[in-house]
């Protein structure tokens, strides 16, 4: 159950305070009266957005303007579809029948109209290919809203995010068009220096953003990569066995 208190007067309003029910850890609690008391939440509902994180893409085009009429988009970690739904929204797929948007999760999510819905393991051999297919051409922006489950170590968190990134960004070498965008979450710490290397040598802008919609607590950031040039090339190490990018 839910009790109001007063937190102030004036524009602070009311607050929501969620009691810990006997069945109900204190973290579920926690997590619940965050969501009651926050805005986005809020806002994301009264829209009919699927979720508080479509403000974050939201506000990211609002500052990198890559959500361009007729363009094609991949959305990697779609579920539920707040990130699919303002992109579907913004390319105006539906109101002038042009561009395209796919996105795929491992998690079961719900059709969205003007948008591919494919569900499926990103890191299966098959996936990458699904994509181009239901993409039928290249790809303008490659999205990644992709996290693996966080396991409280900074350090471990940070790795397995990086990886994530990693991933993505090597799909997205392949796909993107010249002079695309590729965007993806990172924790605190931003990118690690080969991948970074990676990025500054594939686009022509290379930058850090954390929308004003993620949570202050929370230590994920963006890395926005616009103008790509193309995938630089690779060599091998013979003394290791590891790819290295050429001087």
């Amino acid at each position: 159950m839910t009790e109001k208190k007063k937190s102030g007067s004036g524009s602070r309003g009311l607050h929501t305070r969620v009691k810990t029910a006997a069945k109900r850890s204190v973290s579920s609690t926690r997590w619940l009266q965050r969501q009651l008391n926050d805005p986005y939440v809020a806002e994301a509902r009264r829209l009919g957005y699927r979720s508080r994180a479509a403000f974050k893409l939201l506000q990211l085009d609002d500052k990198f303007k890559f959500l361009k009429p007729g363009i094609r988009l991949v959305d990697l970690g779609a579920a539920p579809g707040g990130w699919t739904q303002i992109a579907v929204e913004r390319i105006g797929i539906l109101k002038h029948g042009r561009g395209k948007v796919v996105g795929i999760d491992i998690l079961d999510w719900a059709p969205l109209a003007g948008a591919t819905n494919l569900v499926g393991d990103f890191l299966a051999d098959d996936a990458p290919d699904r994509l181009r297919d239901a993409l039928e051409g290249p790809a303008d922006v490659v999205l990644s809203d992709m996290a693996a489950p966080t396991t409280g170590h900074p350090a471990t968190d940070h790795l397995r995010i990086i990886h994530m990134c990693e991933v993505a960004l090597d799909f997205a070498l392949t796909v993107l068009a010249p002079g695309g965008t590729f965007i993806a979450k990172v924790f605190k710490g931003g990118t690690e220096r080969e991948l970074l290397d990676l990025l500054k040598r594939s686009f022509e802008s290379v930058k850090h953003a954390k929308p004003a919609a993620s949570r202050q607590e929370s230590a994920e950031t963006y890395v926005v990569a616009q103008g790509f040039k193309g995938a630089p090339e690779r060599t091998l190490d013979p003394s290791s066995g590891e790819q290295t990018l050429a001087d």
